[in-house]
């Protein structure tokens, strides 16, 4: 990577870790594509305090589980800022009950969204990111931990984590590095959603460093990862979990 390197893509981008990625990689000085799906005016927030810190970026609509849609949301990066260069498959949803109780839907919705949305996203980055360039894509810490309540969720992202190995090896020979983030629990309403105080105060006593983890605290490693400084991490998941497994 280089410093014409200036494209990224941040799916579900408008609230959470992923606008703090897209923040934080719009203040790296990559042009950046605020991904979402529903929250529009949570984007467009997200859009305006980058360009009122001096950096450049749009929010666009696309759901990544429609393959069309994928497509169309590389046509406009490419349309707006040029060749792509860092796509992070950020989206997800999680819907919290024990495995007997999960509802055909919920099943459904947590694999269109969080595997089928990855696979799109990078089959896609897979043939448009510029050689060099950088695919990071999100995992979870709750793989190893195994804990209740999340096992579609937990194999979701386990066939992800599975996707980023593979990919990273059929890239590398264009210079494409290919990786996975796995956060502990992190203070957004992906994780503070349908749990109670009480799970999540033993959430906290399970971490070693006393707290749970901030968007920001995610966002520092994907800049990493999306930077020339990671070009010889490829194929790897990082962990950040304030040391709870």
């Amino acid at each position: 990577m280089n410093q014409a390197i200036r494209t990224a893509i941040v799916t579900g981008a408008s609230k959470g870790i992923g606008a703090a990625i897209a923040r934080r990689l719009a203040a790296d000085g990559f042009a950046t594509i605020v991904n979402y799906a529903t929250s529009s005016a949570e984007a467009d927030e997200v859009v305006a305090s980058i360009r009122s810190a001096g950096g450049a970026a749009i929010a666009v609509h696309a759901d990544v589980s429609d393959a069309a849609a994928m497509r169309a949301l590389f046509d406009v990066a490419e349309n707006e800022f040029g060749p792509v260069d860092v796509l992070v498959n950020n989206a997800g949803i999680s819907k919290v009950s024990p495995l007997a109780e999960v509802s055909d839907e919920d099943f459904q919705h947590q694999i269109a969204v969080n595997l089928t949305g990855s696979f799109n996203g990078m089959r896609e980055g897979a043939k448009r990111v510029r050689n060099g360039g950088r695919i990071v894509n999100m995992s979870t810490s709750i793989i190893g931990a195994y804990l209740p309540n999340v096992a579609v969720y937990a194999a979701t992202k386990a066939a992800v984590e599975a996707l980023t190995h593979v990919l990273a090896k059929e890239l590398g020979a264009r210079g494409v590095t290919v990786n996975a983030v796995a956060p502990g629990p992190v203070a957004t309403e992906l994780f503070l959603t349908g749990r109670s105080e009480e799970v999540i105060r033993r959430a906290i006593a399970d971490i070693p460093l006393g707290r749970l983890g901030q968007p920001d605290d995610i966002a520092q490693i994907v800049s990493f990862l999306a930077s020339a400084g990671s070009g010889w991490v490829n194929g790897q998941v990082v962990k950040a979990n304030g040391g709870r497994n």
